[in-house]
């Protein structure tokens, strides 16, 4: 079965058909394009009618599309084999392991390959007059498989105001006044030289980036084959060898401006400077607002900083902003804020004097229908918003540091184990004060046993009294001695 070279997938669909509804086996064809030469027992077979429907997977249609231009001489033959398993092993397209369909699969990658590499890199030449109505242009390409027709589409949609021709060693594909038509074995054609390929090539060398050019990755999205017909191809072998040496002068030109991160941090830091403390809501607070250290700052509200004097002799050191924290702004403002008010109140500790605050500054949660469950923060969120809590240390400069919970002594102390083994204890902290540790009242609260609760709500009232007293005894730190 000979089969034309121009309307190729048309007829080889055409004589498919006919040859399965009549029954004939792969091996009593052979197919060729034209080109084949004919063995000497060869007769032309002439296509039987379409006597039964014929039905094929979508997916087969669509790989014999592409399959159909490869530069096989086999494809035919291997595609109408296919397709007669496929009459009878319906699900053959799914199956991965079949040899036949991976090398179909191969072939039908390499086509749309090759198609890619049409479009990339025909390079039209203007050959009528610039001042017609519709231009007129030619190019001449050498496509590793038949993909001029598969393709052709593309360029006639892309360029449907001008008249073009893309001329190969095989089929050339003509489109003029809106009709595209294809020629068989046209010659090279004398193409002149075309003004604005000076200006390409200009700026393809003002493009081309000497700091990140990998020639093995190039050559193989721009075969060198190609080469040949693309002006700008030129210049590439000097633009390969000057590459080194310009990319160290762009090294050594370039500006020595610090990370954009690393100006973040010192504009923050800017924002920290003791001249913009002016009380709650002053320097410190804006440029909390604005941080982005971790990424607990998406889902949260508002970044919570620390409330009270900015002279307080005990600073106390709580986990997190929870809910109700996280909507108002301001620490301790909900169910365990009350049980820390409570427990101030019979300490004799005036919360008035006292600075609170958080070790982490963002609300941490997850969302469970319309509520917000707390979550506790890991390490890496603790150590990222210690660079805050460190800055607190440094403005007020309190004289003792109460921690509330595991994620305050790891915080303020480096180590979170283990707090109520440790509890009513004094520890140097990192900051290089004191720090007492305590237990954290949401502790309390969520202690089941009534009899626990009092013990426990005893010895936060014993902790806070013990702060208060030491804090009130110590002479205030001078500055160098809190960094």
């Amino acid at each position: 079965m000979t089969l034309p070279r121009i309307g190729t997938e048309a007829a080889w669909r055409r004589a498919a058909r006919g040859f399965l509804s009549a029954g004939v086996p792969p091996d009593a064809l052979r197919w060729t394009d034209g080109e084949a030469p004919q063995g000497l027992f060869d007769t032309e077979a002439e296509v039987p009618e379409v006597n039964r429907e014929i039905r094929v997977p979508r997916a087969f249609a669509a790989m014999s599309s592409a399959v159909i231009w490869h530069s096989d001489a086999d494809r035919f033959d291997r595609l109408y084999a296919f397709l007669w398993r496929l009459q009878r092993e319906p699900g053959l397209m799914r199956d991965r392991g079949d040899p036949a369909l991976a090398h179909l699969r191969r072939m039908e990658k390499a086509v749309h390959r090759c198609k890619h590499k049409m479009k990339a890199f025909v390079r039209f030449r203007e050959i009528g007059d610039p001042e017609a109505t519709r231009r007129s242009f030619a190019a001449w390409f050498e496509p590793t498989h038949h993909t001029v027709e598969f393709t052709a589409t593309f360029f006639s949609r892309r360029f449907a105001d001008m008249d073009w021709r893309i001329f190969t060693p095989d089929v050339s594909a003509i489109f003029e006044d809106g009709q595209l038509r294809f020629l068989l074995d046209a010659p090279r054609p004398e193409m002149p030289e075309d003004a604005s390929e000076g200006l390409w090539v200009t700026y393809f060398r003002n493009i081309f980036n000497p700091a990140r050019l990998k020639v093995q990755a190039m050559q193989s999205e721009m075969p060198k084959k190609y080469w040949h017909n693309m002006p700008e191809a030129a210049a590439i072998p000097e633009l390969i060898a000057e590459a080194p040496a310009r990319a160290r002068a762009m090294a050594a030109a370039a500006p020595t401006l610090p990370p954009l991160r690393t100006a973040r941090v010192q504009r923050a830091a800017e924002a920290l400077a003791p001249d913009h403390w002016s009380g709650p809501q002053d320097g410190f607070a804006a440029a909390l607002a604005g941080c982005t250290r971790c990424p607990l700052h998406h889902g949260a509200t508002q970044a919570v900083p620390g409330d009270g004097p900015a002279t307080a002799a005990l600073m106390i050191v709580g986990e997190q902003p929870g809910d109700l924290e996280d909507l108002q702004g301001r620490p301790f403002v909900g169910p365990a804020g009350q049980v820390l008010d409570a427990a101030l109140q019979a300490a004799g500790v005036p919360r008035a004097e006292v600075y609170l605050t958080n070790a982490v500054k963002h609300f941490k949660y997850v969302t469970r229908g319309k509520r917000r469950i707390h979550q506790r923060p890991n390490t890496s969120e603790v150590h990222h918003c210690r660079w805050w809590l460190e800055a607190e240390l440094a403005r007020v400069r309190p004289r003792l540091v109460l921690a509330l919970g595991a994620t305050a002594a790891l915080a303020l102390t480096g180590d979170g184990a283990g707090v109520m083994r440790r509890r009513g204890t004094l520890e140097r902290g990192r900051h290089g004060g004191d720090v007492l540790l305590s237990l954290h009242p949401a502790h309390i609260l969520r202690t089941p046993d009534a009899a626990e609760q009092d013990r426990l709500r005893a010895d936060l009232v014993a902790d806070l009294a013990a702060a208060h007293r030491i804090a009130s005894e110590r002479q205030a730190l001078p500055a160098t001695e809190t960094g």
